[in-house]
């Protein structure tokens, strides 16, 4: 038995006690906790700078309620659509990331901040485009891997496809620049050629050049090697290079076992960069401490196990397409919550990359609903009735 195979055998074992027709409501109720968590943070975390900079100390808070109402409107949407649809359009869906990625980088429409151009304004909230293009990227994916998943298995060339697909869309962000993103999307792009069985060895090869293109990546860029060695050493200049990690880890160690109590964050108050985006993660554990941070990577390490459950529920009854799409949104989630609470501890570099459904943002937050409106659709047509399923199964399952 083969690595993808054991995976996905240990996997399905537990993947359907969970799993009542219809919707996921264990799932779907960790997530609306994770949301409910956030607004909580970022009303706390953001109160300060809002009420001097913009006169509301709400300003934030009203707004993360807004953009979740609509992200909940997005994963709404997500789930009506049958998975028949998405895979049917896949290639619409590759043109549409591609056209996102390029429109930013046009004089005159992208939007500047901080020196990256990765936003488009369309009015009520800037958008970023890395994250619908992400999305849009892996949907394509999953679709491919589907319909040439033999050539993916047996042939290189068919193997390299994905791979370059995957390669100019982290192209097209680093352009803006959004390393980041592009890291979170290349690395769950290979998590899914991995699970749709490619070779070992060609895996391995890919990772070991990736890795090295990554860090030629962080060689070329000033302000990345600055990043780098604030990471390893970020006490030997605390008020430049330094600063946010300091003030994350004062933060952190703040906190303490049960936190300072909600509200009574001290490096929320100007100190800490960031506060309510980025760097929400330290807010939350000065303030409720390692009990509030293990709570958090619970609600996670459920999303990232449900999602990897109803996928392999999903393959078992022939819905490869949907079984990918659900690894997909998985990895991508633990992936980034995972890399941005390493951030905020000082384990890895800095990196612009919220917290999923917990720091303010309007593209983050209707993204990742999106994505998990999907998830949720996979588990629903996996467990509806055997006539009905047939009726709407993707034609590219296997």
């Amino acid at each position: 038995m083969n690595a993808v195979a054991m995976i996905r055998q240990r996997l399905g074992s537990g993947g359907s006690r969970l799993a009542p027709t219809g919707l996921d409501i264990a799932l779907l109720s960790t997530v609306l906790a994770l949301m409910a968590l956030g607004l909580v943070m970022v009303a706390s975390a953001s109160v300060s700078r809002a009420e001097a900079l913009l006169g509301n100390p709400f300003y934030y808070f009203e707004r993360q309620l807004l953009y979740a109402l609509a992200g909940l409107a997005a994963g709404a949407v997500a789930l009506k659509v049958p998975l028949a649809v998405y895979e049917r359009l896949r290639f619409v869906w590759l043109l549409l990331a591609v056209f996102l990625l390029l429109s930013v980088l046009v004089p005159g429409l992208g939007k500047t901040v901080n020196g990256s151009t990765r936003w488009i304004d369309l009015g009520l909230f800037n958008l970023q485009v890395s994250e619908p293009a992400r999305l849009l990227i892996l949907v394509y994916l999953a679709g491919y891997l589907v319909q040439r998943n033999e050539a993916v298995r047996q042939t290189f060339s068919g193997f390299l496809i994905p791979l370059a697909v995957l390669l100019v869309g982290a192209l097209l962000m680093l352009l803006q620049p959004d390393f980041g993103a592009a890291a979170v999307m290349v690395a769950t792009g290979v998590v899914m050629v991995f699970l749709a069985g490619g070779r070992m060895r060609w895996m391995v090869v890919s990772v070991l050049l990736l890795g090295a293109l990554g860090a030629l990546m962080i060689w070329a860029e000033p302000y990345r090697l600055a990043r780098l060695y604030g990471f390893l050493d970020p006490w030997s200049d605390p008020y430049n290079d330094g600063f946010q990690l300091v003030q994350s880890l004062i933060a952190i160690g703040r906190g303490g076992w049960f936190g300072e109590g909600l509200g009574a964050s001290v490096q929320k108050l100007f100190y800490l960069p960031e506060a309510h985006t980025d760097f929400i993660f330290a807010v939350l554990a000065e303030e409720l401490g390692i009990l509030g941070i293990t709570l958090l990577v619970g609600l996670y390490g459920f999303v990232v196990w449900r999602a990897f459950a109803i996928a392999a529920q999903a393959d078992r009854a022939g819905f490869t397409f949907g079984a990918l799409l659900a690894y997909g949104v998985g990895t991508w989630i633990g992936i980034q919550a995972v890399i941005n609470m390493g951030v905020n501890m000082g384990l890895l570099p800095t990196k612009g990359l919220t917290l999923p459904l917990i720091s303010y943002g309007g593209s983050s937050m209707l993204v990742t609903c999106a994505a998990l409106g999907l998830l949720l659709r996979v588990h629903y047509e996996v467990n509806r009735p055997a006539a009905d399923r047939a009726r709407s199964k993707p034609g590219g399952a296997r």
